[in-house]
């Protein structure tokens, strides 16, 4: 064989490095409605959807948890996902979840020619034999269905999942002795197990009963599932207590990662001035931050309309910030109030999608129930988890160590602008007179003209020990809210 001759690598050796992918943002979009219906389990507890049908599909038009969803689609712009969790409000069933059947595995015929099939289960801890499940009469899947429903008596009800494509088994029993196996061979006759994907190597998984849990429950088993949620909507059958919506908001209030919750009252006493035990009494006397109320005569979910529109805001956009004060709720019905009756919702911190005499409708203020404003709130969240996404970013890309120096403090800094110019671009910064404490260079009164300071002391004012950790120096930004304007009064002179 000829000398190939000897390799360019001894004389010019290249290395192709790829640079980590940068790690995203959250989506401060994305709204998770908690309910109670048992169409997600308690092991699954949460489902992305992107568009209502699908959510129709899945829990039918009457169901409290596609009653929010719709609020939430019909506005406009439209947003553009949804979660949809599971709350146990009450003793749930074991479940064994089939796996999904191909388009060939569903052909009737695969089913209508077996006339003495087989499988066994353990439900309940009882062993059901099942035998000559005759399947030739079946015009359907469901059809299928009914007949294991038929042979398991009532132990069990078995249901055939179009949408999906697969069959489920439920357990009768309830609560945390309800217990439920895969299907296997019994022993005799032609085996389905494996055919209706049952088995431990064909179905998806099982989950055992568990008895009902709390509302309190429920949000924190969702918290720890999963931070891909940003806002909070429950849309239940089960009844909420004035008293647990409030501990929900606090659990809300209290997470590392930000969260908010958006929630609807009817009581009457929300427009009076003499209650203070009415829902938004109790959320605006513990100052919850977090928390939207909104009162609704008519529409149970109408805060999910508002998170609806205030989730369509892109922040990586030019001027695409917005308040709540002044929109439009699409399918919330509008209230027609007193001038007390409204006085008192403002002072107890709750919004409301109101009539006006110029034949208009606006949802007004747009605050939490501590007063701040919804756009703050959401805006500021954003910021905190931009500059924080950025800052790791410029750690974990930059290939080689940030020196701490003030050079790598600049990087630092730098990284900071790029986040703070966005925040002016989008709407939420403007230039204004800064009226906080010093910091750096900047003292109360001078005028922000980007919008917004940085400032970072030298590497030399550093103690010994945080030089010796590797810290870097504090980074301190001051901002000014661009803020809005939501009132306005006119004055008008006349000289006859």
């Amino acid at each position: 064989m000829p000398n190939q001759g000897l390799s360019v690598s001894d004389v010019v050796g290249v290395d192709v490095f790829l640079t980590p992918t940068a790690a995203q943002q959250r989506n401060f979009g994305s709204l998770l409605v908690l309910g109670d219906s048992s169409v997600i389990d308690v092991e699954e507890r949460l489902r992305l959807y992107t568009d209502l049908d699908a959510i129709g599909a899945d829990f039918g038009e009457s169901a409290p948890e596609y009653e929010a969803a719709d609020v939430f689609f019909e506005q406009n712009p439209q947003p553009a996902q949804i979660y949809i969790g599971r709350w146990a409000a009450t003793a749930t069933s074991a479940t064994l979840r089939g796996g999904i059947l191909s388009a060939a595995q569903q052909s009737l015929t695969n089913f209508t020619g077996i006339s003495n099939g087989s499988l066994q289960i353990t439900i309940g801890g009882t062993t059901y034999q099942l035998t000559s499940l005759n399947f030739t009469g079946a015009t359907n899947l469901n059809g299928v269905a009914a007949t294991l429903q038929g042979a398991l008596s009532t132990a069990a009800t078995v249901e055939w999942d179009a949408n999906n494509g697969n069959f489920w088994i439920f357990s009768t029993n309830l609560g945390a002795l309800a217990t439920i196996g895969f299907a296997s061979p019994q022993g005799s006759g032609q085996d389905v197990s494996a055919l209706l994907a049952l088995t431990s190597a064909t179905a998806q998984y099982v989950v055992q009963g568990i008895s009902p849990e709390t509302i309190e429950t429920g949000v924190n088993t969702l918290l720890d599932l999963s931070n891909l949620w940003y806002g909070l909507q429950i849309a239940s059958t089960a009844e909420v207590a004035d008293a647990d919506a409030v501990t929900v908001g606090e659990i809300i209030e209290g997470q590392t990662i930000s969260h908010i919750m958006g929630i609807t009252t009817a009581e009457t006493g929300v427009l009076s001035t003499e209650s203070n035990s009415d829902l938004a009494s109790l959320l605006n006397a513990v100052r919850l931050k977090r928390v939207f109320c909104q009162y609704s005569s008519e529409t149970p979910f109408a805060s999910a309309s508002a998170l609806g529109r205030a989730f369509t805001v892109n922040f990586e956009g030019s001027n695409t910030t917005i308040t709540l004060d002044f929109q439009q709720e699409p399918g919330v019905n509008v209230e027609f109030l007193t001038e007390t009756q409204n006085a008192a919702l403002l002072a107890k911190k709750a919004n409301v999608f109101v009539e006006y005499d110029n034949n208009t409708a606006i949802l007004q203020p747009g605050v939490m129930s501590d007063g701040t404003f919804f756009d703050i709130v959401h805006g500021t969240d954003w910021l905190q988890n931009a500059l924080q996404t950025a800052l790791w970013n410029l750690f974990y890309t930059a290939g080689t160590k940030i020196p701490q120096t003030d050079a790598g403090v600049g990087r630092e800094i730098a990284t900071c602008t790029v986040v703070m110019e966005q925040s002016v671009a989008n709407g939420l910064v403007a230039p204004g007179v800064w009226n906080g404490p010093a910091v750096g260079a900047l003292v109360p009164g001078q005028t922000l003209t980007k919008g917004y300071y940085i400032y970072a002391p030298p590497i030399a004012t550093q103690t010994q020990a945080d030089r010796a950790a590797r810290k870097s120096p504090v980074l301190q930004i001051a901002m000014k809210l661009a803020g809005a304007i939501q009132d306005v009064d006119v004055i008008v002179n006349v000289n006859p």
